[in-house]
């Protein structure tokens, strides 16, 4: 029987394995320097905690979620984003008693049974950063400013699309006036969006099928029906991004595909992804603590998909490093160890061909793992007591006469 990875989930292998780390630790030191602090989730949860959360009538919960009955008859969800397990993390462990603001980042992968193409995947990569406690439009504009620079130390070319969707007092006079737009036009909508009206009319702002866009186009804006305190928070908001030299461009309908924002919502695209555009998405969650029985805590952040970022990713040079030890014979093989061992204690990338082949083919491996230097222990190397030093980029050799000058000429 021959076994391959199942669809939807795919191995990583150098050298998409390189680009994986090179973005997930970009994303590590932007962060990092920005104050936020690792945490580490569980990759599967309660399936309440994620329709509570997410919504139930989201897509993610409704067709998505990867949902199994253990062996203690618990309903088990493989987590589809990262935001509820980080809130059940910081309610459960009484994070909001113990710091007055509290700013978080993870790691992961996600699972999603979704139709697997270019840039969606079922099993895939977010990276992704949740602050509690802080309710001022600055944290809004901190946050998005760190997507921003994420995205900038990868290269990566975007556009921030920015709205606010209101809060509890303001968004049910704007639904209301939605239904009445879409009322007339039901019948012009995709199947999906139908079932949406029903249930979360919202959601179809959010539809990527082109009939339903187009609809939207000349719906109400939700700007148009915001609160006070929303319309102040979301001006304040753009003002913040502005001093921090941060380009968006405001869209109305913007909602994201979740049920638990509130105010900001925030999208960064790129035309290169196609479709599936956006790269690293978030907002704002002021009530989904106290909706997961924590104390009202205010509370925001984004998530990045590390695999589309992979996809954006300039072509990375490949710079040669480390050593590569070429021996010739048993004797010179067993010198080659010693120096080995003595070259990693020191913190040198070292690397040596065990297969102790031809002098041509230990060369071939030596460029092949992109070695900077090759020392060589031969023959006339052993009975001397030197070592042949090569720099495999100026093709300059050698003699070496011990073990500390060697070393300095690395």
């Amino acid at each position: 029987m021959e076994f391959k990875a199942v669809r939807g989930v795919e191995d990583l292998i150098p050298p998409e394995s390189e680009k994986f780390e090179k973005v997930v630790e970009t994303f590590k030191d932007v962060v990092n320097k920005a104050g936020f602090k690792e945490v580490i989730l569980p990759i599967f949860e309660e399936a309440g905690l994620f329709s509570r959360s997410v919504g139930e009538t989201t897509d993610i919960v409704q067709k998505e979620m990867y949902v199994f009955e253990d062996k203690g008859g618990r309903v088990i969800a493989l987590r589809p984003e990262g935001t509820a397990s980080a809130v059940r993390a910081y309610i459960e462990h009484g994070v909001f008693a113990k710091e007055p603001f509290t700013k978080w980042f993870y790691v992961g992968p996600m699972f999603r049974f979704e139709r697997p193409q270019a840039g969606r995947k079922r099993q895939f990569f977010q990276a992704g950063c949740e602050v509690f406690g802080l309710s001022s439009p600055g944290a809004d504009a901190e946050v998005i400013k760190v997507a921003c620079d994420i995205l900038g130390a990868l290269k990566i070319d975007y556009s921030l699309e920015l709205n606010s969707i209101g809060c509890e007092k303001c968004r049910p006079e704007y639904k209301r006036a939605l239904i009445e737009f879409l009322e007339n036009r039901k019948e012009k909508l995709c199947e999906d969006c139908i079932k949406r009206f029903e249930r979360n009319p919202l959601r179809v702002l959010d539809c990527k099928v082109e009939t339903c866009q187009n609809i939207v186009a000349e719906a109400p804006k939700i700007t148009d029906f915001l609160c006070n305190e929303c319309s102040e928070h979301f001006e304040k908001l753009k003002e913040y991004l502005v001093l921090l030299d941060v380009k968006f461009v405001e869209n109305p309908f913007l909602v994201r595909g979740l049920d638990y924002y509130t105010k900001t919502v925030f999208e960064f695209k790129s035309k290169k992804l196609g479709a599936q555009s956006t790269v690293l998405a978030g907002g704002r969650y002021d009530k989904l603590v106290s909706q997961l029985e924590g104390p009202e805590t205010p509370a925001l952040g984004f998530a990045m998909g590390v695999d589309r970022a992979m996809l954006l990713l300039p072509e990375i040079e490949e710079k040669r490093e480390g050593i590569f030890l070429v021996t010739r014979g048993e004797k010179a093989y067993k010198e080659g160890l010693k120096l080995l061992r003595l070259l990693r204690e020191k913190g040198f990338k070292a690397e040596i061909d065990h297969r102790q082949g031809s002098f041509k083919a230990q060369m071939k491996a030596a460029d092949r793992v992109k070695a900077k230097y090759v020392v060589i222990i031969g023959e006339s190397e052993l009975e001397e007591g030197f070592f042949s030093f090569k720099e495999l980029e100026t093709g300059k050799q050698e003699r070496v006469e011990n073990i500390e000058a060697l070393i300095a000429r690395f």
